[in-house]
């Protein structure tokens, strides 16, 4: 039976929200699998869309391994790097004009009228960043933590812990916010309040529910009327 997530209006308002980037503010998720078909392809390591999708929003080199693994290839740790850094070079190709999905300004506007404070957690390499945080449109750059902060990317929950310490905030008091099961985990074990967005997923609702999600909404503007 599938854990039943609660209705976000019965959270507590949180002291911050953290944000994962790909899938969840900007519409890319499918570019970071165009992306990395195409390194797999360079390598001959046999993959699909579909054995892909789960994988998006873990760490880069431990995908990188999971499909090698898959594939009945092991690969060290300097070939996971280099297919890591390669997709990170062609998602750069792909990723030109990359499109805020619905209710980013709304949100950010409603969480900064009350005083709350928010930043980015991503698993993404930090000149993979930019351009999607420009996208964003904002008037500000927001707080923005990347692999490059930490030695340990997404599940584990290094991002999102450093994250709160930018922020001055006490996990427990976060929100976090993703599209796939690693953010949902990462968020659980770092302590905050996971939920989950459907919008611009690369996997449903209920593998975000199964991952931990306390609450999973289809876009960003069901948590924006939550905070309004």
């Amino acid at each position: 039976m599938a854990p039943v997530t609660a209705d976000i209006h019965d959270l507590p308002l949180p002291e911050a929200v953290i944000f994962d980037l790909d899938g969840t503010l900007v519409d890319t998720v499918q570019a970071r699998i165009d992306a990395w078909l195409a390194v797999f392809g360079e390598v001959d390591l046999p993959t699909s869309r579909e054995d892909l999708a789960p994988l998006i929003g873990v760490d880069g080199k431990r995908l990188a391994r999971e499909v090698a693994a898959r594939a009945g290839r092991p690969i060290d740790d300097e070939s996971a790097e280099a297919i890591d850094k390669r997709s990170g070079e062609i998602y750069e190709g792909l990723n030109r004009s990359p499109r805020p999905l619905a209710g980013v300004r709304e949100l950010v506007d409603a969480i900064e009228k009350r005083g709350i404070d928010w930043a980015i957690a991503t698993s993404s390499r930090k000149d993979q960043v930019a351009t999607s945080v420009e996208a964003l449109g904002l008037e500000k750059e927001p707080i923005t933590v990347d692999a490059s902060h930490v030695e340990r990317a997404k599940p584990e929950p290094d991002l999102l812990l450093r994250a709160a310490e930018e922020l001055g905030v006490e996990p427990a008091r976060a929100w976090y916010v993703g599209d796939s099961t690693w953010d949902m985990v990462a968020a659980v074990a770092a302590g905050m309040i996971p939920i989950g967005v459907t919008a611009g997923s690369a996997v449903p609702a209920s593998a975000l529910e199964g991952a931990g999600a306390a609450v999973v909404v289809h876009d960003l503007l069901e948590i924006e009327d939550a905070l309004r």
